[in-house]
């Protein structure tokens, strides 16, 4: 099996990766904020 295989990972299109790749770190961002509030009222 060559290295260079069409992984669906690997063939997909930049923009769709990073737009996917800000959506999950907003979403991390926010979990976190809302973890420090939740610690921070209590």
């Amino acid at each position: 099996m060559p290295v260079e295989s069409t992984d669906p990972e690997e063939y997909r299109d930049q923009p769709v990766v990073e737009s996917e790749r800000g959506a999950l770190v907003a979403v991390l961002v926010m979990v976190v904020l809302g973890l420090a509030g939740i610690f921070a009222v209590s």
